[in-house]
């Protein structure tokens, strides 16, 4: 049963914390909610769980308005950033309690409690109490608590934040092949562009309230409409020049000219924003085609195997992503490149007006 959100908007006090949205989600879908804090993530998922109502608009299950439905009478389950399990139960109670509830037979509860504990590895902890657990061990309960229900609607509201980076790695990965082979609407709030993209399914990116845009996870990805969302679903955020085309070249910032050629060669000329990721810029030549800023190295940032490199170029910090790890020296001069073939174009009003050929130009970092 698909659930359709139609042009809700949430107002409190005078601060409108959602505006005017529309959406429709299928059954069997994941669908992510894309946006940095305060961007209506969490005031989204409450509307649509019903414990918070819409100033305007309706919220809709297969036809039926829930608007003014508790959440009691809602088939939903949700799992917050702040794993909360039952203290006094054991795991096996806290995920069988949502059962016990809906009073269904002892046998079929059994069942489900050790299928769900199964998937999420936690089947050897069934006869432990919550304070026995890891962070991790904890967050799993309240997961398996979720999905046990089999609920129509599963909403996870950032469920991973507060772990650490290689039990979000482990969990992240489950999860995917999890909700795979449930029919649930599920939706799934997060800050971090690369989580969005290794999650996959679809995007909503938010920003204070407004839905940008809404589509397959990769589409959104490689299509971004606005330099708005081009920068929230980058990580890190997409670097931007000013520039120019003219019927035979291209003018960024005040590198070179650079012949035009692919994707360029089909706008007219005229003044343009180009984008261009972090991983696509460059410290070394690899062609000709290549255009070429002069910038002031402000900061080197290392991280794991990559180094994060900021450069001043023209009074803005632009990010160079690098693999492996390099020493800079603050102050000093860079020369950064770029191939042409991947820079993304907009208009001066930030709306996209050319991608560069996908197909044609190496996979995406963090795209499969």
């Amino acid at each position: 049963m698909a659930m359709v959100i139609e042009n809700v908007t949430k107002m409190v006090g005078n601060k409108c914390h959602i505006n005017d949205i529309s959406l429709q989600l299928e059954p069997g879908t994941f669908n992510i909610l894309l946006g940095r804090t305060l961007s209506g993530k969490t005031t989204l998922m409450r509307l649509m769980a019903g414990l918070d109502r819409p100033t305007k608009g309706k919220i809709l299950m297969d036809g039926q308005d829930l608007t003014r439905v508790s959440i009691r009478k809602r088939d939903v389950a949700m799992v917050y950033q702040q794993f909360i399990n039952y203290p006094s139960m054991t795991i096996y109670e806290n995920i069988a309690s949502p059962l016990r509830r809906a009073k269904i037979s002892a046998t079929k509860i059994d069942h489900k409690v050790r299928e769900v504990a199964e998937m999420l590895h936690i089947e050897a902890l069934l006869d432990r109490l919550p304070v026995e657990l890891s962070g991790g061990q904890q967050q799993r309960t309240a997961i398996a608590r979720a999905l046990v229900k089999d609920a129509e609607l599963l909403l996870l509201d950032e469920p991973l934040v507060n772990l650490d980076y290689k039990l979000r790695e482990e969990l992240r990965v489950e999860m995917s092949e999890i909700f795979k082979r449930r029919k649930s609407i599920v939706v799934y709030a997060t800050t971090e562009p690369l989580e969005a993209l290794a999650l996959g399914g679809n995007t909503a990116v938010l920003h204070e309230g407004d839905l940008e845009q809404f589509g397959s996870t990769i589409e959104v990805y490689q299509h971004p409409q606005t330099t708005r969302i081009a920068q929230a679903f980058s990580d890190p955020a997409m670097n931007f020049v000013n520039g120019k085309i003219d019927t035979d070249n291209l003018y960024l910032g005040d590198a070179p000219p650079i012949p035009l050629r692919g994707h360029l060669s089909k706008l007219n000329p005229g003044n343009y924003q180009f984008g261009m990721r972090a991983n696509h810029l460059q410290l070394e030549r690899k062609s000709a085609a290549e255009v070429e800023f002069q910038t002031t190295i402000d900061l080197a940032e290392i991280s794991g195997s990559e180094t994060y490199l900021y450069v001043i170029y023209d009074n803005v910090t632009w990010v160079v992503q690098q693999q492996g790890i390099h020493k800079h020296e603050m102050g000093e001069q860079a020369h950064v490149y770029v191939d042409p073939a991947k820079i993304y174009v907009f208009d001066l009003n930030g709306h996209l007006v050319s991608t560069p050929d996908i197909n044609s130009s190496e996979p995406e970092q963090g795209v499969q």
